[in-house]
């Protein structure tokens, strides 16, 4: 699937965003990173891709489909866009359990090819945390719970933003592979 941006916007007064580039992700190469120092604009980047950040001017197109186009008046929202986020925190919803999150993305992902959530649920190992309450999961759990409500959503492409900065070291390793294992697995593209 080729995604191509060219894209401008002003972030906050001291900094606009201003990004060209193009990539192309298949079975092969189902995994992108995004990568410089602090501050770049690789968050604002993401943010602009799931439709959370608006463009001033530029374009968007996945798979051949345009998700922004300012020039044509296109801007698809963000929940019609099939792209999932997994943040640095997760984002889980405090007030549902670890199975109440997975139930939402499943809703969510309407008519879209999801991978099944059984599947979902062992290829992360969720199954003995589905009653807990997310409050109390360690930041690796969330993070997985966080990936696993990514999938069930029916993405045609996954956004990884820094998913493992807040873990510590043993914990961010355990992701990064739950990451690796489920992209190859659903075949869903990334861009970390």
């Amino acid at each position: 699937m080729r995604l191509e941006v060219a894209a401008r916007t002003r972030v906050s007064a001291a900094f606009s965003l201003d990004v060209d580039f193009a990539l192309d992700l298949d079975a092969g190469r189902p995994i992108a990173a995004l990568f410089g120092p602090s501050g770049c604009g690789k968050s604002s980047t993401l943010a602009i891709l799931a439709g959370l950040l608006r463009l001033e001017v530029g374009r968007i197109v996945l798979g051949g489909a345009a998700l922004t186009d300012t020039a044509a008046g296109i801007r698809v929202p963000p929940h019609r866009r099939g792209i999932g986020l997994v943040a640095q925190d997760g984002l889980l919803f405090p007030h549902r359990d670890v199975s109440g999150n997975l139930a939402f993305a499943e809703r969510r992902a309407r008519r879209r090819p999801h991978a099944p959530r059984a599947e979902v649920v062992e290829a992360l190992g969720l199954g003995p945390l589905l009653a807990r309450p997310v409050t109390g999961l360690s930041g690796g759990e969330r993070q997985r719970v966080a990936l696993g409500r990514a999938l069930l959503a029916g993405p045609r492409l996954l956004l990884l933003d820094e998913p493992v900065s807040a873990l510590d070291e043993r914990a961010r390793w355990e992701v990064l592979e739950y990451v690796e294992e489920v992209t190859r697995r659903f075949g869903v593209p990334t861009l970390h």
